[in-house]
Formats: C-alpha cells, structure tokens, sequence
C-alpha cells in the first residue's frame, strides 16, 4: 500500500524537533547559570520553545522551502526563545542567574541549532537529488506556459523530491477525468498538481472529492491569487504559488508529539491503575460465561488505511461471522457477561494497548472492520479523509451520539462529518473533552451501547 513507501518520512520532523529540544537541554549543562531552581527552569524553557515553536511553524519546513526563509524561521524561534530566557529572571524573581552565563548558553544554543537546521535540511536537498530518497510521485493535470514552469522546476530541482510522472492536457479533445483518476489509482500518485484555468466547476469539485476519497494531497496553481480565500494555504516553489485545499493540525510534528505523549501518559494510567487489577476479574466472568478465549482480536484500518489488530474482551460467543456483521440490539451473540461489558464499554479497554503500540490514539475518528471500510468508502462521499489521523478509542462522533450500530445511511454520514470536523480542527482541549464526555457517557449509560 502506498503509505508503506514513506513509513519513515514522518519521523523526520519529530527527530529534528527532539534533536532541538535535547540542545537546548545539554546546554544548560555547560555554563553556570546559577539557577536555584533547576526543575522549574528546564520545564519553562521546554513549554516555552515547543509554544514558540507551534506558533512560528518552526519545524514546518516543506521540502522545496528557499534557505532564506529557512534562515528566517531560525531568527524569529530564537529571537523569542531569547526574550523568554530573559523573561524568566524577573518573572520568577531569579536575581542571581548569571546574566553572562545565560548569554553564553542563548548563543550556543543558537549556533548549534541553527547549523543542526541548515545541515539537516541541505543533507535531505542532497539525499533527494543523488538518491532518489524521499520522493513523492505527482501528476500534473493542466498543460499552459505555468504548469510547464511547474514540471521545469520540478526536473530542474531534483533535491525538491519530486517526480512527473504523467502530465495530462486537461484541453485535450477527448480528455478524461476518469481516465485520470484510474492512472492515479493504478500508479499510486502521491500528489497531483492542477490549473484551476483549464478545468470547470465541476471537474474541480469531482477532482477534490476523488483526492480526499483516497488520501492523496491536492495542490492547485492559481491564476490570480488575490481572489480566493485567505484561509487557504499558499506556498512558492521558486516563483510559482500554490494553493493547498486542506490543513491537518496533527501533520505539525509539534502537534503529533503532544497528542503522542498525552496518548501514552493517559494509557499508562489507565493500563497501571485500572486494567492491571480488572484484567484477572474480567477474565475469570468471560471463562465463566462461555468459551472461547478473553481477547477478541479484530484487524481494522488504521492510519492512511494501514490495517492493524484491534483488541477488545470478547463479548460474543465465538462465531464466523464476528469480523463481517456488526452487533444489533438484542444480538444473540452477546453473552450475559458481554452484555455489561459492551454496556459500559469496559470491553473497549485492551486497546489502551493498541495506542501504546502505536496503532490508535486515545481520542479519533472510530476504525471500522476492513469490510466496512471497503463498502463505506464506495457509498459515503469523503469517508477516507478520517484516516489522515490515528483511529481512536472514543472519538467526536461517539460523544455526540453517533456510536455503535450503524442502522440507516444519515447515521455513518454524520459519524463521518463529525470525523472531518476533528480531522480538521484538532485540538488537544478537543481530546480532553471528548475523554471526559466519554466516561460520563460510560457511567451514565448509553442507548447504543449494545
């Protein structure tokens, strides 16, 4: 599958980020900075860097980004990290830090992370020119004097990662949209690139629909950039803009870091002072109850559709028809104990597990079983853009009542809408309260829940 070519692209950013953050932790350890209070002084500089740096956009550095606007980024993180370093003597009434001390340590910090920043990025330019590393495979649809500069640069700037594979000539007689979409599916295109000159209304909103539909990043060249929406995202490959359709919060790295470590802290918790005791319990009633083994293990898709196995104490008597049919009310399947169990949810906790391991966040849109996903995403317009982020234990659409049994077509179109709304505005004061909603749920009961 395609997201299996570039397993470890997005380790890039939270790498060169905990690079960052490990500098200006080991330099402290240099100067005598005289700080009385140490543990406080760490935890400061390191809320403060991640805050200014979510604020710049410090580690969304794009691949065909110019040096200059790299060098500038470097000024404007350390030109506030500076101010904080400085803020901290008289907000926290440190009068015998060593002023001299504390400016050793700011220029060592910025002369190591500034050359770490340059270094790093003209090694990836290098590895992508010479290796063919790291590329993503594009299309080009559109065929004028700039989607020609566009495929020129590309060729021309090798350490970009770029690689034409098809332009298509969208004035063409005989031209096709179809025939488009079925080349894309069939060459597993990373990217397509498109003139908003050359194609209608229509063609526009079928083309948007079919990139989120199957993951795949669409940017547009404009013709006269003032006349759409601020809120779209422009970028400059060397002179030409381009416009991205959709920004994803959890592609920052310093968002997936957060909304990694709040995962495994609150996993931990719960794995430590709850499953670690209700385990033995809860595995001695389904013994019990009925045969069969106490974990139901069930593969489900994941992030960019990957599959992984989901795991649950199993509430059903063992059956064939576990992984293909979802449970109703009143399902004969369900055993008296997997009854309580799915009533409170207590059968979702071994994948408390699932998010140590990687394959599911604490909070996110809900995996479905791969045959599900298989038919919704034929039958529901836009259903795929939930796979962007990690699946959730809880998620929007289950505290706003769109959980369990799918019984009529409104019910997975709203579950899907609200997926989008947190794929596209996350937040880590979202997760928060879609954690606490989902244990008031829990104790209070839910008529779904079944």
């Amino acid at each position: 599958m395609k997201h299996k070519q570039h397993r470890f692209s997005g380790l890039i950013k939270p790498l060169a980020g905990s690079i960052d953050i490990g500098i200006i932790m080991a330099a402290m350890a240099i100067y005598p900075l005289q700080i009385t209070q140490w543990y406080l002084f760490v935890a400061y500089c390191l809320f403060c860097w991640l805050f200014i740096a979510v604020k710049t956009g410090f580690y969304n550095v794009q691949r065909h980004m110019s040096v200059l606007n790299l060098v500038r980024l470097v000024m404007v993180q350390m030109a506030f990290y500076a101010l904080v370093l400085a803020a901290f003597i008289g907000f926290f009434s440190q009068p015998e830090v060593s002023r001299l001390a504390l400016t050793q340590y700011f220029f060592t910090c910025f002369v190591l992370v500034f050359g770490f920043k340059i270094v790093t990025h003209y090694l990836l330019l290098k590895y992508r020119a010479i290796f063919k590393g790291n590329m993503r495979v594009i299309v080009v649809i559109g065929k004028n004097k700039k989607m020609n500069q566009l495929i020129k640069i590309f060729n021309n700037r090798l350490d970009f990662g770029y690689e034409v594979r098809k332009q298509f000539n969208s004035r063409a007689e005989g031209f096709s949209l179809d025939e488009c979409f079925k080349y894309i599916a069939e060459h597993k295109i990373d990217k397509i690139y498109f003139s908003v000159s050359e194609l209608s209304n229509n063609q526009i909103n079928r083309l948007v629909n079919f990139a989120d539909n199957n993951l795949i990043e669409l940017k547009f060249i404009p013709d006269h950039m003032e006349v759409f929406s601020k809120k779209l995202k422009y970028e400059y490959y060397d002179f030409i803009p381009v416009l991205s359709m959709r920004e994803i919060p959890l592609d920052e790295p310093i968002n997936m870091i957060i909304k990694r470590v709040f995962d495994i802290v609150f996993s931990l918790i719960v794995i430590v002072f709850l499953l670690s005791w209700l385990t033995p319990i809860i595995a001695i009633l389904i013994k019990l109850d009925s045969k069969g083994p106490v974990f139901f293990k069930q593969s489900r898709n994941g992030f960019t559709r990957s599959e992984f196995n989901c795991y649950k104490f199993r509430s059903m008597t063992v059956n064939e028809n576990a992984n293909i049919e979802q449970a109703t009310k009143n399902d004969i399947r369900i055993t008296k104990v997997g009854r309580f169990l799915r009533k409170t949810s207590i059968d979702e906790l071994p994948q408390f597990f699932n998010v140590i391991l990687g394959d599911m966040s604490v909070a996110g849109p809900r995996p479905h079983m791969i045959s599900h996903t298989n038919m919704y995403a034929k039958k529901v317009d836009k259903f795929m853009v939930r796979h962007l982020v990690k699946p959730g234990i809880t998620g929007l659409a289950q505290v706003s009542g769109f959980r369990g049994e799918i019984e009529t077509d409104k019910d997975i179109i709203n579950r899907v809408r609200f997926d989008i709304f947190y794929v596209e505005n996350w937040s880590l004061l979202m997760d928060l309260k879609i954690v606490i909603q989902t244990t008031i749920n829990a104790i209070r009961g839910e008529e779904k829940a079944y």
